[in-house]
């Protein structure tokens, strides 16, 4: 099959019932296969080797109305506006318009925290958004602080990113040195918790470089049972991808 007169390529994308569709070669596959990607918001059609891309191109054609039926279960997009509240770590956070550069004003008087910002459309969205992703920051580098100390491990540099297939990635550095942790700054519209469990794991990591016993004993140490936290992350974790979309 070619696509835009070539052949086609692993990562090469399609359209099908107005849904973007992914093709991708996955060698230990056994066979052609369709998966939403709930993340991406994508659907994802994967075949063992590149010679065998255009079936899995047909596949999704086929299955079209499959297609339509899983991005129909995804949550509505939430596009940034004043007047919503939101969710930021688990305490409600107003949005308004104002004037001058974007601000975080704090809980007082009985309001919750607010965000005002200047702009309307995508450009009052990234400054609102800018602000979170400095809460988020902030928020998670003290916490990762809590976990490297309780550790024993060196505090790692931290930065937040819009990653769309982890919530944290950790780079030990070399031994006895702070290596790096990077965290989805979408982490701060979950409940507290379970973005302070993420923290946890990634500092386990800098530990052990696996999700072997040893590192689930140090997660297990620091946060208790994870297992609930990890569910909500499953559960909801779509949502959060969709908050700016």
């Amino acid at each position: 099959m070619i696509l835009l007169g070539r052949q086609l390529a692993d990562g090469d994308r399609l359209e099908v019932a107005g849904a973007v569709v992914t093709l991708k070669v996955h060698r230990r596959a056994r066979r052609v296969s369709l998966r939403l990607d709930r993340t991406r918001r994508e659907i994802v059609a994967t075949a063992p080797s590149i010679r065998r891309l255009p079936e899995a191109a047909a596949f999704a054609r086929e299955r079209a109305a499959w297609i339509v039926e899983r991005l129909a279960e995804l949550p509505a997009a939430a596009p940034v506006a004043p007047g919503m509240t939101l969710l930021v770590f688990g305490e409600a956070v107003r949005l308004e318009a104002g004037a001058g550069r974007a601000r975080w004003i704090e809980a007082a008087d009985g309001e919750p925290h607010r965000i005002t910002a200047m702009g309307e459309g995508e450009g009052y969205a990234r400054a609102v958004i800018l602000l979170i992703r400095r809460r988020a920051l902030t928020v998670l580098t003290a916490r990762t602080a809590h976990y490297a100390a309780r550790l024993g491990a060196p505090m790692p540099k931290v930065s937040v990113a819009d990653a769309k297939s982890r919530w944290g990635s950790c780079r030990p550095g070399p031994r006895g040195t702070a290596g790096s942790i990077r965290y989805s700054w979408r982490l701060a519209l979950a409940p507290f918790d379970v973005a302070d469990y993420v923290a946890a794991h990634e500092c386990a990591h800098l530990l052990e470089l696996n999700h072997g016993p040893r590192f689930w004993a140090h997660v297990k140490a620091l946060v208790g049972d994870e297992r609930r936290h990890r569910a909500w992350l499953r559960a909801e974790g779509a949502r959060l991808h969709a908050f700016g979309r």
